[in-house]
């Protein structure tokens, strides 16, 4: 009994089928939200395609699959919490052929769910019926940058992979179905800015199949996006009592929506120093620029990009860049065992990147998303914030190592430190897109 779950658009159905595809005793049967009956003759349409007998069968589930089972079949239920929703009764039925029957047999079954919440009460949370029976589960995640570079025309240079990443992320359905061969301005205008662009209401729809009540949702992510990342600031951003905000960060964190951040020095289930980030970046584009600006890019016409998205992309790309350089580091320092790999703050001070080793060496970097070269101030305010880092496994004195990562170079005195130090590292865009390549 196989459990796959993620959110939608990440491609559950399709690494199934793919998985499949050469095999000639499957039922991948797509749930629809419809009524008990309907749904269970849609499955004996489906199956007796590949199991002629399951027509003689009586359309019940109990039966259906238990006689599937008999056959050693693989039978994938799509959509499983549609099922549900039907017939509250089904987890129940699996978890007695699966006791009785199923887990002897050569028989596989799959359950496949977009609604995370339904999946978890269903299959995963102790109470229910079919906690422990499952033999693999598959939290689906977004790809990563290397993986979505695949879905990139080979003339991308590595700047423009970042950029398009930032944006949509590693989601395959929207990665899929952007236009190749346009720039990235007509892309975001077509898609995302136009009303008719096939992702311009994409998160709320997502958004509104998992919660019942968005719009304190909503806001709470509008907060985010907009740069108020603690509770205290999103609270007063939204206009609710602080002690709220945990009910709703929790919910949008079980969705995998958003993650709480803590300095990678501290603790995570002890630190009261966390932030809250976006996790798609699709979805922390569409609450910055997108949500309650529709009037306005309608306006603007195809003005909108360059007009209003333009002049901030840097800005907002600087935080996936950020996250890339923190996962190229293994790569960039292949002699170094990182055992934590972070970012670091306290009141005014903050560092992008921090690689933890486990020999007392620590490395903090710099990132820098701008159109200018970085210059030698951007060094000297990372060796002043690293001053301030109280890190030490052992006791013993920290070796420091100094990276600093740049879209478009170094100036002149930054390339001379460099030159003259054993501590110092410098790398430009294309080399942490290669290492994130790597690792």
């Amino acid at each position: 009994m196989i459990i796959i779950f993620g959110r939608r658009r990440l491609g559950k159905t399709e690494l199934v089928r793919q998985s499949l595809s050469d095999r000639d005793d499957t039922v991948l049967y797509q749930a629809t939200e419809t009524t008990p009956q309907v749904q269970l003759d849609e499955f004996v349409d489906v199956a007796s395609e590949s199991f002629p007998g399951i027509s003689r069968i009586k359309a019940e589930w109990e039966s259906l699959l238990g006689y599937l089972t008999e056959q050693d079949a693989i039978v994938v239920l799509d959509e499983f919490p549609y099922l549900i929703d039907a017939d509250g009764s089904l987890p129940s039925v699996i978890q007695r052929l699966w006791d009785q029957e199923l887990r002897d047999t050569a028989a596989t079954l799959i359950l496949i769910g977009s609604s995370i919440s339904m999946m978890e009460e269903a299959t995963l949370l102790g109470n229910s019926p079919l906690y422990g029976r499952f033999t693999e589960k598959i939290d689906l995640q977004q790809l990563d940058f290397d993986a979505a570079c695949e879905f990139f025309p080979d003339t991308y240079t590595p700047e423009e992979q970042v950029l398009v990443w930032s944006v949509f992320g590693g989601t395959p359905y929207y990665l899929d179905s952007i236009a190749r061969d346009s720039d990235l301005g007509t892309v975001i205008q077509q898609s995302l800015l136009s009303q008719q662009g096939f992702l311009h209401n994409e998160p709320e729809y997502v958004l509104r199949t998992e919660l019942t009540e968005p719009n304190r949702y909503f806001a709470i992510l509008k907060a985010i996006a907009a740069g108020n990342t603690t509770s205290n600031e999103i609270a007063q951003t939204i206009g609710i009592d602080g002690k709220q905000i945990s009910t709703y960060t929790q919910k949008l964190a079980r969705l995998r929506l958003i993650e709480r951040e803590v300095p990678v020095t501290e603790d995570k289930t002890k630190s009261r120093r966390g932030r809250y980030r976006i996790l798609d970046p699709l979805f922390r584009f569409w609450f910055r620029f997108v949500y309650g600006n529709e009037d306005r890019y309608d306006r603007l016409g195809s003005a909108a990009y360059e007009a209003v998205i333009e002049p901030e992309l840097a800005d907002f790309v600087s935080q996936e860049f950020e996250i890339l350089c923190q996962d190229a580091l293994p790569e960039l320092y292949p002699a170094e065992t990182f055992v934590d790999i972070g970012r670091w703050w306290y009141h005014e001070h903050e560092v992008d990147v921090i690689g933890l080793t486990n020999n007392g060496t620590m490395v903090t970097g710099e990132c820098k998303f701008t159109n200018s070269s970085l210059d030698y101030s951007a060094l000297a305010s990372l060796e002043t914030h690293t001053d301030e880092i109280r890190w030490s496994p052992s006791g013993e004195p920290v070796t420091h190592e100094y990276a600093l990562f740049a879209r478009n170079g170094f100036t002149e005195s930054v390339r001379e430190a460099a030159a003259d130090r054993d501590d110092l590292q410098l790398f430009d865009l294309t080399k942490v897109v290669e290492s994130v390549s790597m690792v």
